[in-house]
């Protein structure tokens, strides 16, 4: 095989956007190769810069240069530049820079850069063929156009909170996933929704705009549960861990721990009922088939807790394996990262900086030819790029960049 090319290389990408859903378009894009201009506002930044505690090692003690570990989980790979989108000419620096992109992304209240001539309709006029990409909460038109939208509450209006969390029945409450999954997706959507704009481009010559909301990509994942009400007109209500049209595919407790059973099939689950020595089970015209199971799962699964309670989670977990169930522990993130496919697989990274610091993430997913796609720059220090992206970019001499940072236009 010839030396690795990495997909974006040669790409131009500016990057208005802060939180999580645009730098997570934007770290994906970086991790492909891209160039990725962070711009940020000079002394504070991105505002994640700031969500800590954890910060990173040995940045803790100065809120100007600590990063936290929120800033560290979106940001690897991209160049900052600190510049006052306030000023007249901050604003005619960052028009200039998008004029030599290829891809602008921004997270902006509606309209809210019309006013500093960065909007799509201004930027497109310096450059035709310019692929745009505006994330808000609720999109660029209807009733919620105007308002700020966060991922807990898109996870709420979106409806995946009436799935997530215990049943009533139980005293559950509607739960937010633990990380914010309505951004992440949004960023993952937005970057496939950039890559097919660049793919036409490259055909035709022509730019785009593309317009991502929290609400609708909420929608969008809502998946077979959406679904199921569509088809049935009946609501999904809250299940716990258990599976709406699957069973059994749930979390079930040992007798010291808990572990997950997840049967796809009538074959795994006669595995199942062998396995817990309980062959009769799968016999049993009320849970031979997954249909029969769904409609009598309130007899099933109270018959394999009191068996499953019997053994240790450990054992069950080896028997299960052996017999060719899916089954799995439920792990603590200290055993996420000690697992042995995890560590085989090399999500875990290390990045470093010019003064020996070092950055432990989380690689990227994605394997192209045996290598993980993972940029190989630290996430950036705030304006740390300011003068070498305005050199490479525009050709600024030193002497303009230091005027220009006299002024307070940039830092």
């Amino acid at each position: 095989m010839g030396e690795f090319t990495q997909p974006l290389a040669g790409l131009k990408v500016l990057d208005l956007s802060r939180v999580l859903a645009g730098p997570w378009c934007t770290q994906q894009l970086a991790d492909l190769g891209a160039d990725v201009i962070k711009i940020e506002r000079p002394g504070r930044g991105d505002d994640t810069r700031a969500w800590g505690p954890p910060w990173l090692e040995d940045t803790r003690e100065s809120e100007n240069t600590r990063e936290s570990a929120y800033f560290l989980s979106a940001n690897r790979g991209k160049r900052s530049v600190a510049i006052d989108l306030a000023s007249a000419e901050g604003q005619q620096l960052v028009r200039r820079l998008a004029a030599r992109a290829d891809v602008v992304i921004e997270n902006f209240k509606v309209g809210g850069l019309a006013g500093y001539g960065l909007d799509y309709a201004s930027l497109k006029r310096l450059k035709p063929d310019l692929v745009y990409c505006s994330i808000t909460g609720f999109g660029q038109d209807g009733p919620y156009a105007e308002r700020a939208g966060y991922d807990f509450l898109i996870q709420g209006m979106g409806g995946l909170m009436s799935l997530t969390g215990g049943a009533d029945a139980a005293g559950g409450e509607p739960t937010k996933v633990g990380v914010a999954i309505t951004d992440i997706f949004t960023g993952l959507y937005a970057a496939n929704a950039i890559l097919a704009a660049l793919r036409r481009r490259d055909a035709s010559g022509e730019g785009a705009y593309i317009d991502m909301a929290l609400l609708d990509v909420q929608v969008g994942v809502l998946a077979n549960q959406a679904l199921n009400y569509l088809t049935s007109g009946q609501v999904p209500r809250r299940m716990g861990n258990a599976h709406p049209n699957i069973v059994p595919y749930q979390a079930f407790a040992a007798a010291d721990g808990h572990l997950i059973i997840t049967v796809g099939n009538d074959g795994q689950f006669r595995r199942l009922c062998e396995a817990l020595g309980e062959p009769a089970l799968a016999d049993d015209p009320r849970f031979a088939t997954n249909a029969e199971r769904v409609a009598h799962r309130d007899l099933l699964i109270p018959l394999l807790s009191d068996r499953l309670k019997t053994r240790a989670r450990n054992e069950w977990l080896e028997r299960l394996e052996a017999a060719g169930v899916p089954c799995g522990p439920i792990n603590t993130l200290d055993q996420v990262f000690d697992d042995p496919q995890v560590r085989h697989r090399g999500l875990e990274i290390e990045r470093h900086y010019a003064d020996g610091r070092r950055a432990r993430l989380v690689g990227n997913p994605v394997k192209l030819d045996g290598r993980r796609l993972s940029a190989e720059q630290a996430p950036p220090r705030l304006g740390e790029h300011t003068d070498s992206v305005l050199a490479d970019w525009l050709s600024m001499e030193p002497a303009r960049c230091r005027a220009l940072r006299e002024r307070g236009v940039i830092d």
